[in-house]
């Protein structure tokens, strides 16, 4: 009997997958893909989610082409405007997720964990006792818990009735990105805006430039592409000129998912499968992490209460608030990128008092 089982092989679930082996807990990871995999990310990591990945003991692994120290946020907007603020110590990290996910994979490996790659689950059975997992070879494999970190747009978390629609009247998001082969120009994840869309520049490694692009469904006309995304910030695609790509573009989206609960009998949700708001504040990452470190330490307890529903209610409690300081500010910074004209009003008056953005930036980033 597999005592925890994770579905996706992402930085969520192999998190979740590392503290799981390291209670002594028999653990098999399935993802569908091989690993590592690459996905649309901001790549940015937080304060918080740089001491988490410390502790998770993958940082040590990580070399300057894979990752990059980030000192604070900048914020430019279309008029040549620019505030910025420093992050909290110990800072922050920009890490190319290909690097990242190859990591944990080493990590997980190393504390015991079994990788199943390319290995898909097509079917879950939870019972009082177990849950068993129907994997598309037709095997079928029991575990006493199910973890889903299947990600964004979670199977999963679907299949056990667990996704909420959203409504007609909600916006949706997206997001694209590509990286650069040049030497970043700045320490500061740059965030430029233009109307109707936002690009998020990350130093991923001393010979990598990431940049994301944001925007609203029906906020742009035209192609949605890399290059006519650039051409909407001649700052930015000046910077990046005769820079060759150093990746091929990836998107994602609707970005708004919204889950009824985090767990049922037997199955727990972790990482973006357990609800996401927006890319906006860059928290994805930190997020995830944190919510792995919680639910891992609580396993064995979890466990020995048979890992039914109210047996994750300690789980539920200790990440509510880290969700719930993300929800607010996400929405909050939403709001401003929705109205140009407010944003370029408070932005303006910022800059004029740098030390206010900065005490703002410390206080949207949770410590």
């Amino acid at each position: 009997m597999t005592d925890v089982a994770i579905v996706g092989g992402g930085p969520a679930g192999l998190a979740v997958a590392i503290h799981a082996a390291r209670q002594g807990l028999v653990t098999r990871l399935f993802e569908r893909q091989g690993l590592p995999r690459d996905k649309a990310c901001g790549e940015g990591l937080l304060p918080a989610g740089l001491r988490e990945l410390e502790a998770l003991g993958a940082r040590a692994h990580l070399t300057s082409a894979d990752c990059a120290p980030i000192e604070g946020i900048r914020y430019l907007q279309e008029d040549g405007t620019s505030v910025e603020g420093r992050l909290p110590m110990p800072g922050g990290l920009g890490i190319r997720r290909l690097a990242l996910e190859r990591v944990l994979e080493r990590v997980a490996r190393e504390a015991g964990v079994e990788l199943r790659e390319h290995c898909q689950v097509t079917g879950v059975e939870r019972t009082r006792d177990h849950v068993r997992l129907t994997l598309a070879d037709g095997e079928r494999v029991e575990a006493r818990l199910l973890v889903a970190a299947d990600g964004l747009a979670s199977p999963l978390r679907r299949a056990q009735g667990l996704e909420v629609a959203p409504g007609a009247s909600a916006p949706k998001r997206f997001g694209l990105r590509q990286h650069f082969r040049l030497e970043p120009w700045t320490r500061f994840v740059e965030v430029h805006f233009a109307p109707g869309v936002e690009a998020y520049v990350t130093p991923t490694g001393d010979e990598r430039v990431g940049v994301a692009f944001l925007w609203e469904d029906g906020g742009l006309e035209g192609r949605v592409g890399i290059p006519e995304m650039l051409r909407r910030f001649p700052a930015l695609e000046a910077r990046l000129a005769g820079a060759p790509p150093d990746s091929s573009p990836r998107g994602a989206g609707p970005l708004l998912q919204t889950v009824r609960a985090r767990a049922l009998d037997r199955f727990v949700l972790v990482g973006d499968a357990a609800g996401y708001v927006d890319a906006i504040t860059g928290e994805g990452l930190t997020l995830a992490f944190r919510s792995a470190a919680e639910l891992g330490r609580r396993l064995p307890e979890v466990l020995a209460r048979g890992a039914t529903r109210e047996s994750f209610r300690a789980y539920e409690r200790a990440v509510r608030p880290h969700y719930q300081r993300y929800v607010v500010f996400t929405r909050m910074l939403l709001t401003l990128a929705r109205r140009p004209w407010l944003r370029a009003r408070i932005l303006r008056r910022l800059a004029r008092h740098p030390a206010l953005f900065e005490a703002l930036v410390n206080q949207v980033i949770e410590p």
